[in-house]
């Protein structure tokens, strides 16, 4: 009976506020989630979870020993799939971000490049930031992941320790600058011999990604992989 009064309330939330695509604004057909089937199939994929040493990868090449790294789809600023990470990060669109780090996990998860790996570390907002907007929007798409891989999420033992200005606007080198040292291990011992998965929305200069690793530094036995939803084209 209750997933009967569960169906019906799904219903009339459709009904009455019907989800559209976050890329083109149509609505959404029957067992459409986040986007559209189109825009799907047109998801500009950067498909590096298949190539070794990927331009992904050579970017933290010499900054921190890294396993393997990919990013989702490609970046682009005049594109329809940009309002993705817009809607995301700004209007509020937690599932959004649940949804899409379920269709990662369930096209990357094939290749092995979730093999190994014990737990999810998304990439932590300042507390100051994160009461601005609610929620943390690399959590959203972890748990999406967690939720097909069955790979545990940590939240409580990374920290962002200074409130930092947006990167958007920022040079390169400003943004290497603005993120040096900026998070912590409260209890690092309990990642010893551990393959972390750092995880973040979008990928630019790799910045904050390397700067969240540097938190492991000298950790025995540590692994880092790297995951993000787009990458800055």
């Amino acid at each position: 009976m209750n997933n009967l009064f569960a169906e019906w309330g799904l219903a009339l939330w459709r009904l009455f506020l019907p989800s559209r695509c976050a890329v083109c604004g149509t609505l959404l057909g029957e067992g459409e989630e986040g986007i559209c089937m189109k825009c799907n199939m047109d998801m500009p994929r950067t498909n590096f979870h298949r190539q070794a040493d990927n331009p992904v990868e050579q970017m933290f090449w010499g900054r921190f020993s890294l396993e393997r790294a990919t990013s989702y789809f490609f970046y682009q600023k005049g594109s329809g799939f940009k309002n993705i990470l817009y809607k995301l990060k700004y209007k509020g669109k937690q599932e959004l971000g649940r949804v899409m780090g379920r269709f990662m996990a369930a096209e990357l998860l094939p290749s092995g490049f979730f093999e190994g790996i014990d737990v999810i570390v998304p990439v932590p907002l300042h507390p100051r930031r994160q009461q601005e907007r609610g929620y943390n929007q690399s959590l959203c798409i972890a748990e999406g992941l967690s939720s097909v891989t069955g790979i545990p999420v940590e939240t409580a033992l990374v920290v962002r320790i200074r409130h930092t200005e947006s990167q958007t606007h920022k040079s390169a080198f400003e943004r290497w600058e603005n993120m040096e040292g900026n998070f912590r291990l409260l209890r690092p011992q309990l990642f010893e011999n551990k393959h972390i998965l750092i995880v973040d929305d979008v990928l630019t200069t790799g910045a904050t990604t390397t700067a969240c690793a540097d938190a492991f530094a000298g950790l025995e036995g540590i692994r880092i992989s790297v995951l993000t939803l787009a990458l800055a084209d």
